[in-house]
C-alpha cells in the first residue's frame, strides 16, 4: 500500500485512539447533570419550591452551554434519543408555567393564558425560522463549488450569520429572555418580567425571520442551478482547461491531491483541479490552479464537451468510474507513492488509458502482479515532487548526526509487518534517544491508530520518550523573530481570511481568482520558512512533527538517516541516496525480507528489538565504512529513474503525449460522425489548444 504521508494535511493527526478515560467520565457526567437537573425542576415545579427551581433552571442552562461549546457529541445521543435542543427547552419552560400556575391563586390561569399562548407562538416563529433557512441553505447550495475562479457574476453574498442557521444555537439565545422572565417571574409571582421576557424573544424571533426572508428576494439570492451551469459552460469555454487533476475521497485523503499540486503547476497548458465533495475544496492546500468541484454526476459530464482533454487521478475512489465514463478524455493513473506493497499495482488500474509510474521497477511490478495493466501503457515519469530533494553531501557536518523516523500506518488488512510502531517503534526511539549525537525528528503516518488501536497507544507513548529525553536535554536555541516573521508572510499569501461561519458561497467569494505572481511568491515564502524553521530549532533538541510544515521532503533534506517501513517514504528518500534503514516486523527471516520487498535490497535491516542501531549510526557518521551505497545509487534508477531530464520534463512529456492521443481520437470520432447520415452534429466538441 502507497504510504500516506502528507505533507501539506493540517497539523492535527487523524488518530481515532480510544476516548481516554476522564473524557468519557465527563461527559458520562455532563448527561446525568442535565438529566438530574430535569428532573429537580419538574419537583420543584410541582412541589412548589422556588429555591430548587431556580437552581435546577439555571444548573439546566449552563449544561446546555457546556454541552455546545465542548461536547458535541453527547447532543447527538440526544438527538438519537429524540431529546433535541427543542424538546429539552419546551419541556424547561413548561415546567417553569407549570411552577408559576402552581404558586398563584386558582384564577391566576387567567393571567398567565396571554403568556402562555406567546410562548407557543414563540415556538412557532422558531419552526418557521428553520423552515426559512431550509430553504436559504438550499437556495445557496450551487450545483458547482469554485476556488481561484472570479465567480462574482452568480451574485455571490456572505452567509448569514451562524446563529440563524443552526437550531440549537438559535433556540438558546433566542428563547433565552422567555426563560429567563418566567424564571423570574416565580419569586414574586410577577407575571410582568415573564411577559417582558417573552416579548423579547419574539422580536428577536421575527427580526431573525426579516433577515431570512430578504434572502430569499430574487435580487438578493444567488444565481440559480440553470444561470450556474450555464456561468460555467462559459467558464469552460474561455478557459479552455487542457489537463485536470481530479480526486475524490475523505477528508483525510486530501494529502494524496496535494502532492500533485506544484507537478500539475509546471505543466505546460492550462490546469485545473476537479474535484467531488464540497469539502475537499478547503482541504487542498495553496495553489493558484482554478479548483472546480462538480457533485453531481450530470454536472460532471459537462466536462466532455469542454476542451479539456487529460485527467490526472492520484487515488481511486467509487467516484472515479463515473468520470472515466467521459470518452473524449483520456485519464491516467498516477498514484500517491510507489511502495512494494500490494496496493501500489492495484487491478484498478487496468480502468484508465494510462499509468504513470516513477522507474523501471514498478514497470515490473505490475507485469508480476498481472493485474491486467499491460505493459504498453505503462509510461515512466519519474517522481517530480522528489525534484527538490537535496542529493546526499556526506557525512553529518556538525556534531548532531540527524535521523528521521517516519514509520507507516497498520494499513487496512492488519499485518503485523506494515508499520514497526507497535513491535518496534519503541525500542528504536530509545536506541536513538540512548546516543547524544542523535537529533531525532519523528513524523508519525497522520493514520496511526485508525485500523489498531495498539499503533495509536505505541505512538502516545513514543512521543511522551521524546519529551521526557528533551526534558533531560535542556536546550537553547536562537531567537525565533525570523521565523515569526517568515510564518506570517506565508500565512498572508496562503490563507484566506473569512469568517468562522462562511458557508461554500461565501468562500467562492472569498477565494476569487488569485492575484498574478502569488504561486511564486508563496514558493519564495515556503523556502524562506523553512529555512528559519530548521535555524530556529534548539540544538539537539528532538522534535515530534505533525503539523502541515516542515513538509516531508523538507525533514529529508535536514536528514542525515531515514529509519521507516516498507513504503513509499523509502523510494522517495532514494531521491536523496542517504543511508536508510527499514524495521523488519513481518517475521520474516532478513534474506526472505529482502527478496519479498525489493525496496529494501539498500537498506540496513533493523530487528524490533532495534539492536542494530549503534552500528547504523557509526555506519552514517563513518562513509568509509558504507558498504550500501551503491547499492543505493543502482536502485534509485530502478525505482525513479535517470536524473536527465528531470522527472517534472518527462512529467510534461508524458501529459503532452496523452493530450496528443485524446485530440486525435476527437477528431477520429468527429470524422465517423459525420460521415453517418442523421447523425447529431450539434455536439461536436470545441478544438482543444494544444
Amino acid at each position: 500500500m502507497a504510504d500516506l504521508r502528507r505533507p501539506d494535511a493540517p497539523g492535527v493527526t487523524a488518530v481515532p485512539v480510544p476516548l481516554p478515560r476522564p473524557q468519557a467520565l465527563l461527559k458520562g457526567l455532563v448527561t446525568v447533570v442535565l438529566a438530574a437537573a430535569f428532573a429537580a425542576q419538574a419537583v420543584a415545579a410541582l412541589l412548589p419550591d422556588v429555591p430548587l427551581l431556580i437552581a435546577a433552571t439555571v444548573v439546566s442552562l449552563a449544561t446546555e452551554g457546556v454541552l455546545y461549546r465542548w461536547q458535541r457529541g453527547v447532543l447527538s445521543l440526544f438527538a438519537k434519543s429524540h431529546a433535541d435542543i427543542t424538546v429539552r427547552h419546551v419541556v424547561r419552560d413548561l415546567l417553569l408555567v407549570v411552577a408559576l400556575l402552581r404558586l398563584g391563586e386558582q384564577d391566576r390561569e387567567t393571567v398567565y393564558a396571554p403568556l402562555v399562548a406567546a410562548l407557543l407562538v414563540f415556538y412557532v416563529l422558531h419552526c418557521a425560522i428553520q423552515a426559512v433557512s431550509v430553504l436559504v441553505r438550499r437556495t445557496r447550495t450551487l450545483p458547482v463549488v469554485t476556488r481561484n475562479i472570479d465567480a462574482s457574476a452568480l451574485r455571490l453574498s456572505p452567509a448569514p450569520a451562524v446563529l440563524l442557521r443552526r437550531p440549537g444555537h438559535r433556540l438558546l439565545v433566542f428563547g433565552l429572555p422567555a426563560t429567563a422572565g418566567l424564571l423570574a417571574s416565580t419569586p414574586g409571582d410577577r407575571p410582568v418580567y415573564a411577559a417582558a421576557g417573552i416579548a423579547l424573544s419574539l422580536a428577536l424571533g421575527l427580526t431573525g425571520l426579516g433577515m431570512l426572508l430578504l434572502r430569499l428576494l430574487p435580487g438578493r439570492r444567488p444565481a440559480g442551478e440553470q444561470e450556474v451551469l450555464e456561468w460555467f459552460d462559459t467558464w469552460l469555454a474561455d478557459y479552455r482547461p487542457t489537463v485536470g487533476l481530479y480526486f475524490s475521497g475523505g477528508a483525510a485523503s486530501a494529502y494524496q491531491a496535494n502532492m500533485w499540486l506544484q507537478p500539475l503547476a509546471g505543466l505546460e497548458g492550462r490546469p485545473v483541479i476537479v474535484l467531488r465533495e464540497r469539502f475537499m475544496v478547503q482541504k487542498i492546500a495553496a495553489t493558484d490552479i482554478p479548483i472546480v468541484c462538480l457533485p453531481k454526476v450530470s454536472t460532471l459530464m459537462r466536462l466532455e464537451h469542454s476542451t479539456l482533454q487529460v485527467l490526472i487521478h492520484p487515488s481511486n475512489s467509487g467516484k472515479t468510474s463515473q468520470v472515466l465514463r467521459i470518452p473524449t478524455i483520456k485519464h491516467t493513473f498516477v498514484n500517491h507513492g510507489e511502495s512494494d506493497k500490494l496496493s501500489s499495482c492495484n487491478p484498478y488500474a487496468k480502468a484508465y488509458d494510462e499509468v504513470w509510474v516513477a522507474g523501471p521497477a514498478a514497470r515490473e511490478r505490475y507485469a508480476l502482479a498481472e493485474v491486467g495493466v499491460e505493459d504498453k501503457d505503462v509510461v515512466e515519469t519519474g517522481r517530480p515532487q522528489l525534484d527538490g530533494v537535496l542529493p546526499y553531501a556526506g557525512p553529518p557536518a556538525g556534531a548532531r548526526t540527524t535521523v528521521l523516523y517516519a514509520p507507516t500506518w497498520e494499513g487496512w488488512d492488519g499485518n503485523p509487518g506494515n508499520t514497526s510502531v507497535v513491535a518496534a517503534g519503541e525500542n528504536l526511539v530509545r536506541a536513538l534517544l540512548a546516543d547524544p549525537g542523535v537529533r531525532l525528528l519523528y513524523k508519525p503516518h497522520p493514520l496511526t491508530g485508525s485500523v489498531d488501536p495498539r499503533a495509536g497507544a505505541a505512538d502516545l507513548r513514543i512521543r511522551e520518550l521524546i519529551r521526557s529525553a528533551n526534558r533531560e536535554r535542556p536546550a537553547t536555541g536562537p531567537d525565533s523573530a525570523e521565523l515569526a516573521r517568515c510564518a506570517a508572510e506565508l500565512d498572508r499569501l496562503t490563507t484566506s481570511v473569512f469568517r468562522a461561519g462562511a458557508d461554500t458561497v461565501e468562500l467562492m467569494l472569498v477565494q476569487s481568482a488569485p492575484e498574478p505572481g502569488r504561486a511564486a511568491a508563496v514558493a519564495r515564502a515556503t523556502a524562506a520558512w523553512e529555512e528559519a524553521y530548521w535555524a530556529s530549532l534548539p540544538e539537539g533538541e528532538h522534535q515530534i512533527i505533525t503539523n502541515a510544515r516542515p513538509t516531508l521532503y523538507s525533514c529529508f533534506n535536514v536528514a542525515d538517516l531515514l529509519i521507516s517501513d516498507v513504503s513509499s517514504v523509502i523510494s522517495d528518500f532514494l531521491a536523496s541516496e542517504k543511508p536508510y534503514a527499514v524495521a523488519n516486523t513481518s517475521g520474516l527471516p532478513e534474506d526472505a525480507f529482502r527478496a519479498a520487498f525489493p525496496t529494501v535490497v539498500a537498506a540496513t535491516v533493523l530487528t524490533p528489538d532495534a539492536a542494530g542501531v549503534p552500528g547504523l549510526l557509526e555506519t552514517v557518521r563513518h562513509p568509509e565504512n558504507d558498504e550500501l551505497a551503491e547499492a543505493r545509487a543502482e536502485l534509485k534508477l530502478r525505482l525513479l529513474g535517470p536524473a536527465e531530464p528531470s522527472s517534472q520534463e518527462r512529467f510534461n512529456d508524458a501529459v503532452r503525449a496523452l493530450c496528443g492521443e485524446a485530440r486525435d481520437h476527437r477528431a477520429r470520432v468527429a470524422d465517423r460522425l459525420a460521415a453517418v447520415p442523421g447523425q447529431r452534429t450539434g455536439t461536436a466538441l470545441p478544438t482543444a489548444p494544444r
